[in-house]
């Protein structure tokens, strides 16, 4: 057996500990009863028609229940939804160090400048100023990352 199998059926042993878990009876299934228990678990609140709904959206079969195939599923979608996220708070910190540049944790109007020279669209500073200061939220005159992460979303 490989390290990629072997995990992959600790992942599996994980998930169906998980699912066993939540189906309180035994049955199988997750109830709507035992899926506000188990979204209350998460912090989440769920009233009997927000329950409802999400069973006959995310159940596979037309009973109002999530099987194990569904609740894996499900788990899944959120992992990579948590993976995509944090790949792209990677990536916009990587872009924030490249126009960084001086190591001081923000952007100046000269380190945007440059990166700008850099990538081939030469800006006067004037032009960089007036740019930072569109998205500089505290007035600073300078880019967080925050800041930055903010106009990157846009």
């Amino acid at each position: 057996m490989n390290m990629g199998s072997t995990s992959l059926a600790k992942g599996q042993k994980e998930m169906e500990r998980l699912f066993s878990h939540f189906d309180t009876n035994g049955d199988g299934k997750i109830s709507l009863s035992e899926l506000q228990l188990l979204m209350k678990t998460i912090g989440e609140e769920l009233c009997f028609e927000e329950a409802k709904a999400f069973l006959q959206y995310a159940g596979s079969d037309d009973d109002d229940l999530l099987n194990f195939n569904d609740f894996v599923r499900l788990a899944e979608i959120e992992i990579s939804e948590k993976e995509k996220s944090h790949n792209e708070e990677y990536m916009v910190k990587e872009a924030f160090k490249l126009y960084e540049m001086e190591g001081r944790g923000f952007i100046t109007d000269m380190s945007l400048k440059r990166m700008l020279s850099s990538l081939g669209s030469s800006r006067p500073i004037e032009q960089c100023r007036s740019m930072i200061s569109s998205f500089d939220l505290n007035g600073d005159g300078v880019l967080c990352f925050e800041e930055f992460k903010a106009m990157m979303m846009l």
